[in-house]
């Protein structure tokens, strides 16, 4: 079972601030909207970049920091949704947040646990 299924890719429902400088560098964030039943809720990433960090590849720091954080809280995301047994979906602009049936949880663990087996017993047959 996807936790995540929406017709666009995850990044594009973020939003994304600045909060003010500080001496020591910039701090931003990376917000996630969602509705949990007919509540409005959100998650949100932190990320500090220090000056000698914007500087870094050749000026293009700050950029490469931003799409290594988006990267970090889609994970972040994936396995929190999987952890929590919930799933993200809709086709609005704010996604929706559910629970994930229990039929379909319990379907996603026996497919882990065959294909578990099977590799194993690939192991063995394979030596």
């Amino acid at each position: 079972m996807l936790h995540i299924e929406l017709p666009r890719a995850l990044e594009e429902y973020f939003a994304y601030a600045e909060t003010e400088p500080t001496r020591k560098g910039r701090r931003f964030s990376i917000t996630l909207p969602f509705y949990c039943g007919d509540r409005l809720d959100r998650l949100q990433w932190w990320y500090h970049v220090s000056p000698s960090q914007e500087e870094m590849y050749d000026g293009k720091g700050l950029a490469i920091l931003r799409t290594r954080a988006t990267e970090r809280f889609v994970r972040h995301i994936e396995q929190w949704l999987a952890n929590t047994h919930q799933r993200l979906h809709g086709d609005d602009a704010i996604p929706r947040i559910t629970s994930v049936p229990k039929s379909a949880t319990v379907a996603a663990k026996l497919t882990v646990v065959s294909t578990e087996t099977a590799l194993h017993a690939a192991r063995v047959v394979n030596g």
